[in-house]
């Protein structure tokens, strides 16, 4: 019995309701025909989870090295092609500079 008057009330209300109307954009994207500079294909670097000491072991120096900012504390190494974010001595992200012009 219950399932019936459920069955009925559903009836009603989609009978008296407004149609609903689906509305959408259309998002159009440029297809992408050279890698993008943070691509892994693309300039080696430190991955997510080195640590400082494996960085400079395996890709030496770092050009500039910026203090510690921040609770945690951030640290930024910048090589020629990229720069190294650090928190604490684990990497976060490396992220390849943009071409000049770009």
């Amino acid at each position: 019995m219950k399932l019936l008057s459920v069955s009925i009330m559903i009836s009603v209300l989609a009978a008296t309701s407004f149609p609903l109307v689906c509305m959408a954009d259309v998002l159009l994207i440029e297809e992408v025909r050279e890698a993008p500079p943070n691509d892994p294909s693309g300039v080696p670097r430190p991955p997510r989870g080195m640590r400082m000491n494996e960085v400079k072991q395996k890709f030496g120096e770092p050009e500039t090295m910026a203090p510690a900012v921040g609770i945690p504390p951030i640290t930024q190494w910048d090589y020629n092609a990229y720069s190294v974010y650090f928190e604490n001595d684990t990497v976060l992200h490396s992220v390849v500079h943009r071409a000049s012009g770009n």
